[in-house]
């Protein structure tokens, strides 16, 4: 299921948007703020963002800035019929697409999904190898090694460690890891994740209680330091 995080300030907008999405099977999240979003998108893990370009404090083109920085989820721009230089901006420092308010709720679903469309193929044909500091992770070979030299990983660590090297420095909670290897609601079994995560530190870190690579955020989860 894909996830979609909602951000805008009006709050009639978000729940409409919020009933169009959730109505097509996606799983939805809001902020009403870019303070909001960014905290949101530094904690969990989301597959598009719908952007509101005018809002209060840190609008979307600052938002934007900030959340390219360390993420490469697609954004697509809501945005009035008067913000053409903002459309334009937009595109140039990281969004993927707009739509102009007020918009067709047919015309913004096929955009969402073109977005989600393109970004899954994007990763799907990139290359199988990944490299993250000292760990590189050969998905076609399913092996993965550690400055050179070979790891023996379960079929659960190594999958945690590939999501976790997808996206370096993005934090996963217990739950997300669980919903992502497994696909399926945890329903109180994300609590066996600290366990492989603990596996994983003796085997990738060179000292396991002052690890440089696997990092706990405290109350938050888990993240990958490139």
């Amino acid at each position: 299921m894909y996830r979609v995080l909602i951000c805008d300030d009006e709050k009639d907008i978000r729940r409409a948007l919020n009933i169009y999405l959730t109505g097509e099977g996606y799983e939805v999240d809001e902020a009403a703020s870019g303070q909001e979003a960014l905290s949101a998108l530094s904690s969990s893990h989301f597959d598009l963002v719908l952007m509101d370009i005018m809002m209060p404090g840190m609008d979307g083109i600052e938002t934007t800035i900030q959340l390219r920085r360390f993420s490469n989820v697609p954004i697509i721009f809501l945005t009035a019929k008067s913000e053409d230089m903002d459309k334009v901006l937009g595109l140039n420092i990281g969004a993927d697409d707009y739509i102009t308010k007020p918009f067709n709720p047919m015309e913004l679903l096929a955009r969402v999904k073109a977005q989600l469309r393109r970004y899954t193929m994007l990763n799907g044909s990139s290359s199988s190898t990944i490299t993250v500091g000292g760990l590189t992770l050969d998905d076609d070979a399913k092996t993965v090694t550690v400055y050179g030299e070979p790891l023996s990983l379960t079929p659960t660590e190594y999958d945690i460690l590939k999501v976790l090297m997808q996206s370096p420095g993005k934090v996963f909670s217990s739950r997300e890891l669980y919903q992502l290897i497994r696909n399926e609601d945890p329903f109180g079994a994300e609590a066996s994740i600290p366990v492989h995560i603990r596996h994983l530190r003796e085997k990738i870190e060179s000292d396991p209680t002052n690890p440089r690579l696997l990092k706990v955020v405290w109350g938050k989860g888990y993240k990958l330091e490139s």
